[in-house]
């Protein structure tokens, strides 16, 4: 990961230098976002660079969501003193956002099956490449909602108070999940949490399903 100072007045990017290094690469499954959050440290989203065992590799960089500050180094309460890593057993993160009670949101690409919106929490394991969207398995964290790969394989993802907006590059449309309730009121169990995904904005291809975690909707499309 790179870092560049702007001169404000040129608008050129200058001295350029390395903060972070050390992340697999590959052809593809490369992750690539990057965000600071509220807490004022930098968020990275990185892929399984084609290796699918480097998901589950406390060792690797890849297949994680990286937390670290502006210097590229493990920021202060990582789960792992020693260590950027934020949360593991990622395929390929492609959207890093954050509701107004700071609770952070990821969009991530499947393989065959289904792709995910995940809740991130410290710590956690999102279970690739054991497991495909909602495994139920023990030490894995299901994702708040999914979709066959056809109808998302999600880019870019923008969170409001309401919803969480997600792009969908083969879906050809856009997914909106609304949030019924912040973070406190869903661990109270005071809300469910998530609404049924609604299709807005919708291409050429026609949908055969949603899914999202207690709630299943045939097409209505």
């Amino acid at each position: 990961m790179l870092r560049a100072e702007l001169d404000l007045d040129s608008g050129v990017l200058r001295d350029l230098t390395t903060v972070l290094d050390g992340i697999p690469k590959a052809s593809n499954h490369n992750g690539g976002r990057i965000a600071f959050g509220p807490d004022g440290y930098l968020y990275v989203a990185t892929g399984d660079a084609g290796d699918p065992a480097n998901a589950q590799d406390p060792e690797s960089l890849a297949g994680k969501i990286l937390r670290v500050t502006p210097d590229g180094e493990p920021a202060p309460g990582n789960p792992d003193a020693g260590s950027p890593v934020w949360s593991m057993g990622h395929r390929n993160v492609q959207g890093l956002g954050w509701d107004p009670s700071g609770r952070m949101f990821a969009g991530e690409f499947g393989q065959d099956e289904l792709d995910e919106l995940n809740v991130i929490e410290p710590g956690g394991n999102y279970g690739w490449p054991e497991v495909e969207g909602p495994g139920d398995e023990a030490g894995f964290i299901d994702p708040v909602a999914w979709w066959p790969t056809s109808e998302a394989s999600p880019s870019g993802i923008a969170v409001t108070e309401e919803a969480v907006y997600l792009a969908s590059l083969r879906g050809e449309r856009l997914w909106r999940v609304p949030l019924l309730g912040d973070a406190a009121a869903v661990a109270d169990g005071e809300s469910p949490g998530f609404g049924e995904p609604q299709a807005l904005l919708e291409g050429s291809s026609a949908g055969s399903g949603r899914f999202t975690r207690g709630l299943t909707a045939s097409s209505t499309c």
